[in-house]
């Protein structure tokens, strides 16, 4: 099932796309679904980020490859960071080019949208606390993270982690393709079997140190082939059963 947030009119409303067409729902996708007697055509809406996080956590050098690429060593447990609800844009949104940076980066990601509140669960208990998955793209002022030592700015500015074009409640993530195209061209190219943590033991491991909750987003680290991006250029994120998150880069 794959569920979406859009924009129609004045209104901004959740619903479930098929086909061409979504199905208006009356509140959203956490609870129990109820449709609103209401369908539109996907033409004729704006699609929107697909969740609302109160909280974005984000996994650091979590692919093997990418690992590799950078030359460090293999992490023995994950690295976690946050990045602000307000770095938050949809499918079509503009990625603003901070002032202050003179490098921004691509970063594909697969994210993880939670379903209930929840803390300390084990990984048994991970899938039936998903509501499902997205694309994202883990912005970065790669510059100012090598200024700072640490990851904050570089992370948090406002349009640096759009998500969608939908969140797809049915998929196995355990060998999914993940790709990245800058302006065409593919540059990051790797499958979902190279995590190092796999999803479930990272909802765990998170919800061990924080309580998540309905909406919030989980970014489960980019592979190899990360690069610069320049005002006037075009990102895309392509992740096997998830579609395609396309935004432009802009001053």
């Amino acid at each position: 099932m794959k569920f979406v947030r859009f924009e129609v009119g004045e209104r901004t409303a959740s619903g479930i796309l098929t086909g061409e067409e979504i199905i208006e729902l009356d509140g959203d996708f956490y609870g129990i679904l109820k449709t609103a007697g209401k369908s539109h055509a996907v033409s004729r809406v704006k699609l929107l980020a697909p969740c609302v996080p109160s909280k974005i956590v984000a996994v650091g050098l979590n692919y093997r490859d990418h690992a590799a690429e950078m030359r460090l060593a293999v992490p023995g447990e994950p690295v976690v960071f946050l990045k602000p609800p307000t770095s938050v844009i949809g499918p079509g949104g503009t990625i603003i080019y901070p002032a202050m940076s003179e490098q921004v980066d691509y970063e594909a990601e697969l994210g993880v949208v939670i379903k209930n509140r929840i803390t300390g669960i084990n990984p048994d208990q991970s899938k039936d606390n998903i509501l499902g998955y997205t694309c994202a793209n883990d912005v970065t002022a790669r510059d100012l993270q090598k200024k700072d030592g640490q990851w904050t700015r570089a992370k948090s500015f406002d349009t640096f982690c759009p998500v969608g074009p939908w969140i797809e409640s049915e998929l196995d993530t355990r060998d999914l393709l993940i790709e990245s195209y800058l302006n065409g061209k593919r540059r990051q190219s790797s499958r979902t079997s190279q995590l190092i943590f796999p999803v479930s033991y990272l909802v765990s491991f998170i919800s061990r140190i924080m309580t998540l909750a309905p909406g919030d987003l989980i970014i489960t680290g980019t592979p190899a082939g990360i690069g610069s991006m320049k005002p006037g250029d075009d990102i895309e994120v392509r992740i096997e059963g998830l579609g395609s998150l396309k935004n432009t880069i802009a001053k």
